[in-house]
């Protein structure tokens, strides 16, 4: 079983309680919402438009990319939210058939929004049914098997599909150019991330000091759902070893406790830094090298590992492979 990871940007599936409280920490207006301010201004427009234009306007198709734990899930909902649309949830991998898909499309009414996530890992045979589904509104399906097989059309509610990605690059050509609408999501600022903390601490009803603030938001990788995860440990550090409040003190304690460095690092990640320098040096490494070194499938490297490394400057990616950075260097040696 894989030990869990606090500076983990995903949601273990399995984990229901953290989900829980996640959805409780979910903003549901524009307003609420800190961050991303380019991408809210524009669908702000987007969505004003549609309610000009009245009855049997929708919004078109939005396909959401970057790094996880940055809000693509929590912006479908504020998209519904401000739609004044119900939500049905998702996920590529959870489609298995073509037929799920076919079920999910027909119990939708006029004006849904479909929010599928990791919509970059669903099966080919059911890509090919969203399409028709997503530029003409129609559901394509085969009755019968063999040579008495037939096909037929059915008509659908007038929908937005809105697709979560990590991997734009995965996407089939045809899915994507059917998104009206396409935004990366950006790592956040630290004032950001303390404005977010704070807003968090208020719905849990635990005081924490500015410095504590400006401490916890520079250990959350830029990434909120690490932020709030951290906030809620430091939180029951302060319950069980001091008052309930979090200051400074308590943070650097309970941050000290769970082994996150000042750059918001974690003992896997300087091992990964370790293990390439103490291999490699200053030489390239292959992607499927640093996995069998790390042990873990190089698909986590690409996907959780490396995209806030190269964010920070800590490694660098080449023709030949990744290669640790001066500055990822320094910190190794000051860690």
């Amino acid at each position: 079983m894989a030990i869990e990871r606090l500076v983990e940007p995903s949601l273990a599936p399995e984990n229901k309680e953290e989900e829980r409280v996640e959805n409780s920490l979910r903003p549901t207006t524009f307003d609420e919402y800190i961050g991303q301010e380019h991408l809210k201004n524009n669908l702000k427009l987007a969505i004003d438009a549609v309610k000009k234009r009245g009855k049997g306007a929708v919004l078109d198709h939005v396909l959401l990319y970057g790094p996880p734990g940055l809000g693509k899930t929590t912006m479908a909902g504020v998209i519904a939210h401000e739609l004044g649309s119900s939500l049905r949830v998702t996920s590529g991998p959870a489609i298995e058939r073509a037929g799920d898909l076919a079920s999910i499309l027909t119990n939708l009414k006029e004006g849904d929004v479909l929010f599928i996530d990791e919509i970059h890992r669903l099966r080919r045979s059911v890509e090919e049914i969203l399409y028709s589904a997503m530029e003409d509104y129609k559901l394509d399906i085969v009755i019968g098997k063999g040579p008495a097989a037939r096909s037929m059309r059915l008509d659908l509610p007038k929908i937005t599909v809105i697709g979560a990605t990590t991997r734009t690059g995965a996407l089939a050509g045809p899915l994507r150019d059917r998104f009206g609408i396409v935004h990366r999501l950006e790592y956040y600022k630290e004032p950001e991330i303390e404005q977010i903390i704070s807003r968090t601490s208020k719905i849990l009803g635990t005081e924490i000091k500015p410095e504590a603030l400006e401490l916890l938001a520079s250990r959350s990788r830029l990434t909120p759902r690490i932020a709030n995860r951290i906030f809620r440990r430091v939180r029951d550090y302060a319950d069980v070893n001091g008052d309930g409040i979090v200051d400074t003190v308590v943070a650097e304690k309970a941050l000290d406790l769970m082994e996150i460095d000042y750059m918001g690092l974690d003992p896997a990640d300087r091992n990964m830094l370790r293990l390439m320098w103490e291999n490699y040096g200053e030489k390239p490494v292959g992607l499927t090298t640093i996995a069998a070194l790390t042990g873990d499938e190089a698909s986590t490297i690409e996907d959780f590992y490396e995209p806030y490394l190269l964010q920070m400057g800590l490694i660098a990616r080449t023709p030949k492979g990744r290669v640790i950075t001066e500055k990822g260097r320094k910190h190794l040696q000051k860690t």
